[in-house]
């Protein structure tokens, strides 16, 4: 259906969609073990602002094992 409207733009959908959707539950399980999961010492959810809410202190940390991991 895409190739027809957009017959030169050679977008796959099916494989966008799947990447995005890849995305999003890594994304989700980064966000769900910040609130819930062991070692969220610090975290948490602003209600008024709906979003995850932390020191700096614990922040940095967070970031810097998380680049550590990454590497």
């Amino acid at each position: 259906m895409l190739e027809k409207v957009l017959p030169h733009a050679i977008l796959k959908a099916k494989l966008n969609l799947e990447s995005r959707i890849k995305t999003l539950k890594n994304d989700w399980t980064i966000v769900y073990d910040l609130l819930n999961g062991k070692n969220n010492s610090g975290f948490g959810w602003d209600e008024y602002r709906q979003m995850v809410v932390v020191e700096d202190v614990v922040w940095n940390s967070y970031i810097s094992v998380r680049i550590i991991s990454c590497l």
